[in-house]
């Protein structure tokens, strides 16, 4: 039996009103992810929120109290799976808001052994300095996870592909991803940025096995600006991909991130799909 679990990520519910539509609503994420058969959350820290968004404190408004996440997630036998951290990660060193939300998010970390310290880059565009930017990335996110791991976490960069991102081709991933130290940072795959970058997922696990430590699934249509499906019914085959991590023992979450356009209106009904798609059709390759 693989020690593999399901999990599921906020943002398929911060897509609603950029964040104000569930401002300060975690509760309702976890209760919503629990009925979905999912047995973990992870929420994200965004540097931007305050200043950019007005919403509450780095999206997790209440729940930056430690003991008020932990009763939510008992409420609802759930667990964390861990933490994203947003931030853009641009400069030669991270800026002071940078390593405010970086050092925020390790010292909640704490409070929950086992869970993921993750960093995920805001996009920030490629019109310049492609290289060097993409080189303070690896570099920021070192400088971050070693902190972390002094911590005792364990850490794990997720890049994304928006057409804005300094880390979406494979280009972007050879640079970033070979300049990550593997003694404190490990990647997470998110198959569907993967995809969206131009790669075959397969080919792309296989390339940097040895430092999948976490890893996303949502689903891939091709069609359009935001070209995301439901998860199930899109071009990715995660019965492949799942079978990937059995075999190459992979223990840990298998985190759904649903970007589907339907889950802007209705991010429950998405979360219940995934919950039951995952049940269906993925826990018993795992079992």
């Amino acid at each position: 039996m693989a020690n593999i679990r399901f999990g599921s990520q906020v943002y398929t519910w911060f897509m609603q009103g950029t964040g104000k539509a569930y401002d300060n609503k975690l509760d309702h994420m976890i209760k919503v992810a629990a009925q979905a058969g999912f047995q973990s959350i992870e929420p994200m820290v965004l540097e931007i929120s305050e200043s950019a968004l007005g919403c509450g404190k780095y999206w997790l408004g209440d729940f930056c109290d430690p003991h008020r996440l932990k009763d939510a997630l008992q409420a609802h036998n759930m667990e964390l799976a861990g933490l994203a951290l947003v931030c853009s990660w641009d400069n030669d060193t991270e800026t002071p808001a940078e390593k405010e939300a970086a050092d925020f998010t390790i010292n909640l970390l704490k409070h929950f052994p086992g869970a993921k310290f993750g960093t995920v880059t805001l996009p920030s565009g490629r019109a310049k300095d492609l290289q060097r930017r993409r080189l303070n990335v690896a570099r920021n996110v070192n400088a971050v996870s070693q902190r972390a791991t002094d911590a005792g976490l364990v850490c794990s960069y997720h890049p994304n592909s928006p057409p804005a991102s300094l880390v979406r081709t494979q280009e972007d991933y050879d640079v970033v991803l070979n300049s990550l130290d593997p003694k404190v940072t490990g990647w997470t795959p998110d198959v569907g940025h993967i995809i969206r970058g131009g790669m075959d997922v397969i080919a792309t696990l296989n390339k940097f096995s040895h430092l999948v430590n976490h890893i996303h699934y949502k689903d891939f249509s091709g069609n359009g600006p935001e070209p995301w499906a439901q998860m199930g019914s899109g071009k990715l085959d995660f019965h492949k991909i799942t079978e990937w991590l059995v075999q190459h023992k992979y223990e840990g979450w298998i985190i759904c991130e649903d970007e589907a356009h339907i889950a802007v209106d209705d991010p429950d009904g998405v979360t219940m799909q995934n919950g039951q798609w995952c049940k269906d059709n993925l826990a018993p390759l795992v079992a």
